[in-house]
């Protein structure tokens, strides 16, 4: 029977703070263990890079009070900027100077998928917390992710318009610069034409990371008379789409993914941009769960703030690699990608994850509705 490193669970049955959870533990371990970990701490996604290694080092604090089989995690954080070929360079640095057994990261698919095939040749496991384009695991065995993919969020959007808000003609923007954002366009497409939905106009308007004027691409949306608009993009187009959106009249839903769930998303759409819209994200901090409302509370205290998606998201994939270790027969790159990919039922934060036999997460997706005081909870979905 596989061990899981059930996170907090000793915290939630003891006690509910993160410092005496500690007290059981053993003597500070002395050797450590090398991991990467390539986040965007700079650039356009940048609170998604900066909440990820959060989570990631709240949970190293805990990890490393006892260590791994008498060692150490040591995460050497590097910046992908958010750009493909800063992800892989950060990749071929971490590997081939600093000689980690392990990788984590990135958050964006495309910046994944520039890394994989070099994680994958190098024989080096590479884990991603959060890039859920379906190509990423495809690079090898040694790449896997902790995160659904697009083809499950994609569905559960699609049914989300169709049978719970009723909506039967869509327009679909997409980020023609995004592997992450085409994926999900593609799915949302298909499912949402086969339960009997139209797609109005042409099959997707595109736009490019970094554009900031969008009036011209809404107003030829606006004259085919859509009831809700598929928008699958990142946080920093999605916010200023609907800021302008609102300005023109367009007062439909705006629906999105995951690639939305940062708290700057209501800054820049402002209080009616931000008014009406959902997402699907991997967390909510409304969940319940006593364990994660453990986490939101320690998280809170720690970093000032109340954690996103991205911060679950780290927090997870740190646990996971500790499970997998404990697991593993060496700490050698072979042994590690095969106790990764043999995952099972570990409960995390953002829901019980199994690793299937293509290295992706069997894991449930949450409906979340955009409101000016954040994310509000609307329902769980279950693969």
């Amino acid at each position: 029977m596989k061990i899981c490193f059930k996170i907090l669970a000793l915290c939630c049955a003891v006690t509910m703070t993160m410092t005496m959870m500690t007290v059981a533990f053993a003597a500070a371990p002395k050797g450590e263990i090398k991991v990467g970990a390539v986040f965007p701490m700079t650039g356009p996604s940048a609170t998604f890079g900066q909440e990820s290694v959060n989570g990631i080092k709240m949970g190293l604090a805990t990890i490393n009070k006892a260590g791994i089989k008498g060692q150490a995690l040591k995460v050497i954080f590097e910046d992908d900027k958010g750009e493909p070929v800063e992800a892989a360079n950060a990749v071929r640095k971490l590997i081939n100077i600093d000689k980690v057994v392990t990788l984590l990261g990135s958050v964006a698919s495309s910046n994944t998928l520039a890394a994989a095939p070099i994680a994958q040749e190098a024989k080096i496991p590479l884990i991603t917390p959060a890039s859920t384009n379906e190509k990423v695991t495809m690079a090898g065995d040694y790449i896997s992710r902790t995160c659904f993919t697009d083809d499950f969020q994609g569905v559960v959007m699609a049914k989300f318009a169709f049978e719970s808000l009723k909506k039967t003609r869509a327009a679909i923007i997409v980020d023609n610069s995004s592997d992450y954002s085409k994926g999900l366009s593609k799915v949302f497409r298909e499912k949402f034409t086969a339960l009997g939905g139209t797609i109005v106009g042409k099959s997707e308007y595109a736009y490019q990371q970094k554009d900031t004027d969008f009036r011209s691409l809404l107003q030829k949306i606006k004259r085919e008379n859509p009831d809700v608009i598929w928008l699958p993009g990142y946080y920093t187009e999605a916010g200023l789409i609907l800021k302008q959106a609102r300005e023109m009249g367009m007062n439909l839903p705006f629906l999105g993914g995951d690639g939305w769930d940062s708290a700057t998303l209501q800054k820049l759409a402002g209080p009616e941009g931000i008014k009406g819209n959902y997402i699907s994200s991997h967390f909510s901090s409304e969940d319940k769960d006593p364990m994660v409302q453990n986490f939101v509370k320690e998280y809170t205290k720690l970093y000032k703030q109340a954690p996103g998606a991205m911060a679950a998201l780290g927090y997870d994939v740190i646990f996971v690699l500790a499970d997998a270790l404990k697991r593993a027969k060496t700490f050698g790159p072979e042994d590690i990608k095969m106790a990764i990919n043999s995952t099972t039922n570990f409960q995390g934060i953002t829901g019980n994850i199994t690793i299937d036999k293509n290295r992706n997460a069997q894991k449930s997706a949450v409906v979340l509705e955009t409101t000016a005081n954040g994310f509000a909870f609307k329902q769980k979905v279950a693969p």
